[in-house]
């Protein structure tokens, strides 16, 4: 066998997906991963695939034939030192994670260092269970610092009917190009304290979604009298396993008065009608709204819990810094 690294293209979304749906796979029991969000990530205008993507193929010198066994890429949300990281090997290569590994974290350091940045602290997510050795992680110095829940509900039209409204209280959806802005405005308010959130400005924002291609009928912003807008639910229905919320953010001083359940109730209602059997969304089990017992008051499940890998590096000396 040989192994060989390059960046990756646009053109390799499909053996990327299918890379990452061996990998969920042995993780999770069956694939998860859709082509266009490979291909979104892909084609972020913020990713400079040259530099920040890696793929891993490994050719059998007997037969010729060639595979993927790893892929990683990293971005900024801050362009500062904050640096995400997505990663993929196949069960067994250590050796494609090792080197992923040290290539993810060289260009980490220089990118920080290019962003004027005195350290790199970088994140990356994965399954508790996961298929790659993190002993590895753990060897460069790499903790865990936070998990998260993937968790999931059956969804039944006989069930999941339009819920009451609480008093007062209003939905519309963000099909308007006023109403997205708005929306944008009350995730960056209601996620500002949340763990690694960066605020984003909207074309970003919008980038990071993959806003050409959401539905946004299915977005909701809840406005009470005399208030104005106090809340928001971003979903999506592009994704073959299940309907996805992203986003449920409701302003402090509309707290405590039922309106997240409301909007989790309604979006319940709307994906049952649109024949979804399941939803899904990801909770910080630290969060400090207690999100996570919002949710599983409303019936949501665990379906796999992931970890928060986090590592500090000093910026690279010498890299080129902003002019």
């Amino acid at each position: 066998m040989s192994l060989t690294v390059r960046p990756a293209a646009l053109a390799d979304a499909p053996a990327i997906r299918d890379l990452m749906n061996a990998v969920d796979l042995v993780e999770i029991g069956r694939p998860e991963t859709d082509l266009h969000t490979v291909e979104a990530d892909l084609a972020h205008p913020e990713t400079d695939l040259a530099r920040d993507t890696w793929l891993l193929t490994d050719t059998d010198t007997d037969t010729g034939a060639e595979g993927p066994v790893g892929y990683g890429v990293i971005w900024s949300d801050s362009g500062q030192g904050d640096i995400g990281v997505d990663l993929y090997t196949l069960p067994g290569r250590s050796d494609a994670t090792a080197l992923l590994l040290e290539r993810i974290e060289e260009r980490a350091a220089e990118a920080a260092a290019g962003a004027g940045a005195a350290r790199a602290v970088l994140h990356l997510h994965l399954n508790v269970r996961p298929a790659l050795d993190t002993g590895l992680l753990t060897g460069r110095g790499w903790r865990t610092v936070r998990r998260h829940q993937i968790m999931t509900r059956p969804l039944s039209p006989a069930s999941d009917t339009p819920p009451v409204p609480p008093a007062g209280l209003t939905l519309r959806d963000c099909r308007d190009e006023a109403d997205r802005r708005l929306a944008h405005a009350l995730v960056e308010e209601t996620f500002a304290e949340h763990f690694d959130h960066h605020p984003r400005p909207y074309a970003s924002w919008l980038d990071d979604i993959d806003g050409a291609r959401l539905d946004w009928s299915l977005v909701w912003i809840a406005s009470l009298p005399g208030e104005g807008d106090v809340a928001v639910l971003l979903s999506r229905d592009d994704r073959e396993a299940m309907g996805w919320i992203r986003n449920v953010g409701v302003v402090g001083r509309a707290r405590g008065r039922g309106i997240a359940g409301h909007l989790l109730r309604h979006a319940f209602a709307v994906y049952a009608a649109r024949g979804r059997d399941t939803i899904g969304l990801g909770v910080d089990t630290g969060n400090e709204t207690r999100a996570l017992a919002l949710y599983e008051a409303h019936g949501m499940t665990l379906h796999y819990a992931v970890d928060t890998w986090e590592v500090t590096l000093p910026a690279a000396a010498g890299a080129a810094r902003p002019r």
